[in-house]
């Protein structure tokens, strides 16, 4: 119970961003599965979980969603995290004034997260009923899956604020310029380019705008993205839109890898979306690890 309460602890000195039951130590049979933590999700639940070889190399590393978990999500607002008074009228908008998703904080189990080889320590569970940002892309309801690897206070302490790239701001001016500190360019893959906005609770996101939705070759269904923050990467992310989901598909996607690292540690190469038959579950993975040294930064910024 150590684990449990220093989480929920952090949660509460943060705001509580989730409501978490007590994490789970079931292995599951077949696929020797050992599920984490995990929180109610309207009609359904979305559970942490891990899966190893017999060596010890992760196989596995993501969420389960139960198979109600798409039914009942709401289809507009948010949870009112992350509001700020834009336009100083002493009224916060809840539709324009705050950041419209809904948030679960998740983390990893303890065989993932207290291994000092795997650099993921949990997972960061976003609902946009509407999408976000850019328009014509990404604005379809989805899901925003970041495998995060600075602590929970690091991030979720990214306040909403008066500061961004247009008069509405968006974070906190301090924070904004943290969260646009250069990336060692061998920390971040050549094709990834930097968002304009910095998010409250996540920081600055990189995207790669070679991908078939941003070339308008096909609708969004999934894509992958980093997160920086004071010129480290801070998460790894998933993008999977609820349409995707309930297809029921089972399909990975390589992973376009940052030349050099700053932790050592497993790291994933693809990232799979699969629908279990059995089951009638969802899940969202990182997968095919391989082991990675520490590289030092090259002189030099990643490109934006």
């Amino acid at each position: 119970m150590v684990r449990r309460n220093s989480v929920v602890l952090a949660l509460l000195f943060i705001g509580s961003t989730a409501i978490l039951t007590e994490p789970l130590s079931i292995r599951a049979g077949a696929t020797d599965r050992i599920l984490g933590w995990r929180s109610e999700l309207w009609k359904g639940t979305v559970s942490s979980y891990a899966e190893f070889d017999d060596a010890g190399v992760p196989a596995a590393i993501g969420i389960v969603f139960s198979a109600t978990a798409m039914d009942g999500l709401p289809a507009s607002g948010s949870d009112q995290h992350h509001c700020f008074d834009r336009n100083k009228d002493g009224v916060v908008d809840l539709a324009t004034e705050c950041y419209q998703d809904y948030e679960f904080v998740i983390p990893l189990p303890d065989a993932v997260s207290r291994r000092s080889d795997i650099p993921f320590k949990w997972v960061f569970l976003n609902w946009n009923p509407g999408g976000h940002l850019p328009h014509g892309v990404w604005d379809l309801p989805h899901f925003d899956i970041h495998f995060v690897i600075e602590p929970i206070a690091l991030l979720l302490g990214i306040e909403s604020g008066p500061c961004g790239p247009s008069p509405d701001g968006y974070v906190r001016c301090d924070q904004y310029e943290l969260a646009k500190k250069p990336v060692p360019s061998n920390y971040m893959h050549p094709d990834f380019r930097a968002g304009r906005t910095v998010v409250p609770a996540m920081g600055l996101h990189w995207y790669d705008p070679t991908t078939p939705e941003f070339r308008k070759e096909q609708v969004f269904t999934w894509s992958w993205l980093y997160g920086t923050y004071d010129g480290k990467i801070t998460f790894y992310e998933a993008m999977v839109t609820r349409a995707f989901l309930v297809s029921k598909p089972s399909v990975c996607y390589q992973i376009k890898a940052p030349p050099a690292v700053g932790h050592r540690g497993f790291y994933p190469t693809l990232s799979c979306v699969r629908y279990n038959v059995d089951t009638a579950e969802y899940t969202v993975s990182l997968e095919k690890f391989v082991s990675r040294q520490v590289s030092d930064p090259e002189p030099g910024e990643a490109k934006r």
